[in-house]
């Protein structure tokens, strides 16, 4: 059974969250804080996080943070009250997933769920690697590494790194690149793409060149740039 770990110091979020989920067959396991949630996190496998981001104790993108030390793979639903752009930035750079505002209908997150635990088990199995120049993209382990040295990508950038590499020298429209990396049933809009190539590209230092913006079509990897 998909077993899920709900994060946020409201029980009546976590109660609301546990119905629901429970209604759609998952297991559930609450969390208080994000201290509680490492904690859990280290002891027990979850297919999925969901994380709210103001908690006493330890706040939401700190607790995501510790946990991808550890585990880099699992899942991470952000919760926000707030809604701003740095949030949304700050959470898919320490390594969240999806990221819904509150309020936010219980229906749609449980349809988020479903969407992000059907990506993560059809996940395409990587037998081979690319190089261009000093970057390795190797397919298999999931890493990125420059000159040697390997690249710290959340598990969002780097699908979306190995779509587009996998795809060298094709023109992708970002209607295409959402629906492959994030999935046909993604509920976002086209920030969250520009937000990833931003973060994407920052960490990909010179080797940034090699996507190539398409403007008002989207993005391609340029091999020969």
């Amino acid at each position: 059974m998909t077993k899920i770990l709900i994060t946020d110091d409201e029980a009546k979020i976590r109660e609301m969250i546990a119905k629901y989920a429970a209604h759609e067959g998952f297991e559930t396991e609450e969390a208080c804080d994000g201290m509680e949630a490492v904690e859990k996190c280290a002891a027990n496998h979850y297919d999925l996080i969901i994380m709210d981001i103001m908690m006493p104790n330890l706040d939401g993108f700190s607790a995501v943070k510790e946990i991808r030390q550890s585990d880099p793979d699992t899942p991470v639903i952000m919760l926000s009250a707030l809604g701003q752009e740095y949030d949304r930035v700050h959470g898919f750079d320490v390594g969240v997933d999806d990221y819904v505002v509150k309020p936010f209908s219980s229906k749609e997150l449980m349809m988020r769920i479903h969407a992000i635990l059907k990506r993560t088990k059809h996940a395409e199995v990587k037998t081979d690697r690319l190089k261009v120049e000093g970057m390795v993209i190797d397919y298999d382990a999931r890493t990125v590494t420059i000159d040697g040295e390997r690249v710290g990508l959340s598990p969002k950038e780097y699908e979306l790194l190995a779509y587009l590499s996998k795809n060298a020298g094709i023109a992708l429209t970002r209607e295409k690149l959402l629906s492959n990396v994030w999935g046909y049933d993604f509920f976002g809009d086209d920030r969250t793409l520009d937000t990833h190539i931003k973060l994407l590209r920052r960490n990909l230092g010179d080797y940034a060149k090699y996507i190539v913006t398409l403007r008002g079509v989207g993005y391609r990897f340029e091999k020969t740039n």
